[in-house]
């Protein structure tokens, strides 16, 4: 049965949104559900867009471990709302993190992936695979 959209499990929320709102809970459920991928075939490479929207850049970091390209995001937020005489009425925090790994193929280093940041974006270029001698170890790509 398909019910109008104020009968949502959030109904209270929004409906007395200044008194039982609670934003934290709705930003730790925009958290877990990021990282939207976007992957195009450029012929001789590939471009990947993830979306990061709240995210600096000094907080994403991309590594390449056995093929395997891993890009781990975290977060830390504060709501502090006072009234008029200083007393808290309400003081929220959250910390998180989230990641997601893509096999890329074990023959790139990170020399061959190039990664920049800009509005919420994270664009990765790299070359479609190559045979390049097998690295072992974890290796860090700059995020310009």
């Amino acid at each position: 049965m398909y019910l109008p959209s104020i009968f949502e499990d959030n109904f209270v929320d929004s409906f007395f949104d200044d008194m039982f709102s609670f934003p934290m809970e709705t930003t730790v459920q925009r958290m877990t559900s990021n990282m939207s991928t976007d992957v195009k075939d450029l012929g001789d490479c590939y471009e990947m867009d993830i979306e990061l929207p709240g995210y600096t850049k000094e907080n994403i970091h991309a590594a390449l471990n056995q093929g395997y390209l891993t890009i781990t995001a975290s977060k830390n937020e504060e709501n502090n709302t006072k009234d008029e005489k200083g007393r808290f009425i309400r003081q929220e925090r959250y910390e998180g993190q989230c990641q997601r790994s893509f096999y890329v193929g074990e023959y790139l280093t990170e020399s061959d992936i190039q990664a920049g940041f800009d509005n919420g974006i994270l664009k990765l270029v790299f070359p479609k695979e190559e045979a390049h001698e097998n690295i072992e170890q974890n290796r860090y790509i700059p995020i310009e």
